[in-house]
């Protein structure tokens, strides 16, 4: 057999490609603690600041224009239509310091992760490996061709639009438009160069925010994933434990390394908690004001604006529906431990391994999840409460909007 067709075990760098890679494209290093090439690490995070200081400028930009928009009941709609960019650009931000302030919890986690995940191929079959990666990555790929998409478009229609009409359709001017509506301290328009250079550095902000909130959903996937794998392989491991009456000290052994194998993936749970919760709660805040101020411009816009708009509306919700649908795994692979301790045959076992048993049914009762501040824990009912208040803003937009 051709050594091509042997399968070989996948390792948790190949779980984690994708978000590693995306985040080097803005100069973000997961991994920087263990390159050795300091001059490439250096390069990597010069670009990573001069990056985030352009975007953030930009945002400022936006800021003003929104600011300026306000002032005159004719051009709200303007900053209506600025509006959820802008509330993207805040939550990219706010994903990106999130991580820059938590990179040592996010090292250790990663770390332990690797630690625990299974190296050879007959260990990630008995996980069932395959399946739960499957999955990851199929909600990874349609999740970033949406973000993707988005940002792409934005940024581009304007030029290509341009671009079409002055080559192919005999206008005689290029219209020199943005994708995005920021106030500049300069005119940006006036000369050729300057549209150009500017062109170019809004499409540089946009591409950063774009991957930014990208890959820090993209490494919740990943690290969720591999927490259900695990709270999965503890239930089987539970569920198929014969509890022989007669091997009492093999069943405490048994019970003992399920016990300090459950308590570490809850410990790992945690940290995802203490990195994601204010992160999650600021997203779902502006995704709500997001789905509303799109849902606006969907209902109010020419065909053309419609189309754009319908792009960051698929992208906002199946970004909250990803991140509760995630969250309601991790509760249902977690709670579901405590079914399959309690479906063994504990009853011809000894005392001492029944309390243990007892007290793992008990831990096992309080889930692991993310719980964001003055949020309930996310989940599939999460998502209900997002698009409800998303709702309830567009009815209130509308309302004040129409009787103005």
């Amino acid at each position: 057999m051709s050594s091509s067709l042997v399968e070989s075990p996948r390792t948790f760098g190949d779980m984690m490609r994708m978000p590693v890679r995306f985040y080097k494209t803005i100069g973000e290093d997961i991994y920087a603690h263990r390159s050795t090439n300091e001059l490439t690490s250096l390069l990597l995070k010069i670009y990573l600041y001069a990056g985030f200081i352009n975007f953030n400028l930009l945002v400022c930009g936006e800021l003003v224009f929104f600011y300026k928009s306000m002032q005159d009941f004719e051009t709200v709609r303007l900053a209506i239509a600025v509006a959820p960019c802008i509330g993207f650009s805040l939550v990219a931000d706010f994903k990106q310091l999130t991580m820059a302030v938590y990179k040592k919890t996010l090292i250790q986690l990663l770390d332990e992760l690797e630690e625990i995940h299974p190296k050879t191929l007959l260990a990630q079959r008995a996980y069932k490996m395959a399946d739960f990666e499957r999955t990851m990555k199929r909600v990874i790929s349609i999740f970033t061709f949406l973000c993707l998409a988005y940002t792409t478009t934005f940024t581009l229609y304007p030029a290509v639009k341009a671009t079409v009409k002055y080559n192919f359709l005999g206008y005689e001017t290029f219209d020199r438009n943005f994708g995005f509506l920021i106030w500049f301290p300069y005119d940006a328009t006036s000369r050729n160069w300057v549209y150009w250079i500017t062109y170019w550095d809004i499409a540089h902000g946009a591409y950063l925010a774009g991957i930014a909130f990208l890959c820090a959903d993209l490494l919740l996937v990943v690290v969720i994933t591999q927490l259900c794998m695990h709270f999965s392989y503890i239930s089987t491991r539970l569920e198929a434990h014969p509890c022989d009456p007669d091997q009492d000290e093999e069943n405490l052994t048994f019970l003992c390394s399920m016990i300090k194998y459950h308590d570490k993936c809850l410990t790992l749970c945690e940290h995802v908690n203490n990195m994601y919760s204010f992160s999650l709660l600021l997203n779902f805040l502006m995704a709500s004001m997001q789905i509303c101020f799109i849902a606006f411009q969907v209902t109010e816009s020419t065909i053309e604006v419609i189309l754009i708009y319908c792009i960051f509306l698929m992208t906002s919700m199946v970004q909250v529906f990803l991140v509760c649908y995630y969250g309601d795994a991790l509760i249902a692979a977690s709670v579901r431990v405590g079914d399959a301790a309690y479906n063994q045959n504990w009853f011809q076992c000894s005392k001492r391994y029944c309390i243990m048993l007892k007290l793992m049914i008990m831990r096992s009762q309080k889930p692991a999840m993310i719980r964001p501040p003055t949020f309930p824990p996310i989940s599939l009912v999460t998502y209900m409460k997002v698009i409800s208040m998303s709702y309830q803003f567009f009815a209130l937009l509308k309302t004040t909007y129409y009787r103005n």
